[in-house]
């Protein structure tokens, strides 16, 4: 495939990533579903009830074993090694940098296992495999319900698959290195919650969709040991205050005032995070670990007076939490509401 082409099929994934999910998805007609939402995952990977975050266990492994697919070259035009390195010459978002990130390795509730790995591991492997599906959808995928119906039989007949073909089963941890993003739903006591309208533009993932806030891939400021809290923290601090992702030389994070604040509020049990499970993204194999922030009304004021309409990824707003899920929204965001609202009750009261 030369640049133009290439380009072209890198405007219909992002034109069109709605659309080519459902067809995904429909690849997978045997793999659970979290909480009837596309979200792929295995028995075990979602509790029956939600699991105060503090509950859970974070393992580290320095050397795993490496992913059985990573960095394929399947469709790049000549002379590019990697589609990030091909994404970051000829269709770069706003945000798209090679951060060390957090690679899960094994997930056995209430422990998680991870090991180290860099973010365009992700993409290299995530952005191939959608790319492939809507390079070879050839105008079906632009017809919704006809791709829905047919999946199976475009997946069969239609060649240029090989990477997703090689990956198999998108809930094995071993096959790719499978990258997280910590997606949180944030409801207020008074029934609403934090919604955001994903820019292609602006970003590398699930661009043109809708999603719960904050979210932000599961990595380190350097080289500390992972912590579901401080990533959570950091990305309320940048995607509802808009404050910037660089964090000065020698920044101590207990130290900071807002997390401070924030960490001060959860221990008085104003403001309740709890786990809801995790679930892979049938389109990109993106892995997002769900999760749920409680806040009293008056708190979340406090903190959040300065919601931004727009920050560097898309809109933000506030949605009523009502059961009901804008569309087009990202499977996890789905997933995370739909655990939310089965759970109210118990989240609500606390």
């Amino acid at each position: 495939m030369d640049e133009r082409g290439w380009c072209a099929a890198r405007a219909v994934l992002n034109n069109g990533r709605a659309r080519l999910g459902e067809v995904a998805s429909a690849l997978y007609p045997d793999v659970p579903r979290v909480a009837g939402t596309p979200l792929l995952c295995r028995e075990g990977w979602v509790p029956d009830a939600p699991v105060p975050l503090a509950d859970i266990r974070l393992e580290w492994d320095e050397r795993p074993v490496p992913p059985a697919v990573a960095d394929p070259a399947d469709g790049l035009p000549d002379g590019y090694r990697t589609y990030a390195e091909a994404m970051a010459a000829l269709a770069p978002p706003k945000v798209f940098e090679d951060r060390p990130s957090y690679r899960l390795l094994d997930a056995r509730l209430p422990v998680l296992r991870f090991g180290p790995a860099r973010y365009f591991d992700g993409v290299n492997v995530g952005e191939s495999v959608a790319h492939e599906l809507a390079a070879g959808a050839d105008g079906l995928a632009t017809r919704t319900h006809e791709a829905a119906a047919r999946a199976s039989e475009f997946a069969s007949g239609v060649g240029g698959l090989a990477v997703r073909e090689r990956v198999g089963d998108p809930c094995d941890l071993g096959r790719r290195a499978a990258l997280c993003a910590v997606t949180t739903v944030t409801v207020t006591t008074s029934g609403g919650y934090v919604l955001h309208g994903r820019d292609p533009a602006r970003v590398a993932h699930a661009g043109g969709l809708h999603q719960v806030m904050p979210v932000g891939v599961f990595q380190p400021l350097r080289d500390e040991a992972p912590d579901l809290w401080q990533c959570m923290v950091r990305e309320y601090a940048e995607e509802l205050l808009g404050k910037a992702e660089d964090y000065p030389v020698g920044f101590v994070q207990e130290e900071w005032a807002f997390h401070r604040r924030m960490t001060g509020a959860r221990e008085e049990g104003r403001l309740r995070a709890y786990f809801l499970g995790l679930g892979v993204d049938p389109l990109t194999f993106a892995l997002d670990l769900l999760t749920v922030v409680v806040i009293e009304d008056d708190l979340f004021s406090e903190l959040f007076g300065g919601l931004v309409a727009v920050n560097d990824e898309g809109t933000v707003s506030m949605a009523p939490f009502d059961g009901s899920v804008p569309r087009p929204m990202q499977p996890a965001g789905a997933a995370a509401l739909a655990l939310a609202w089965r759970h109210r009750e118990a989240l609500i009261r606390g």
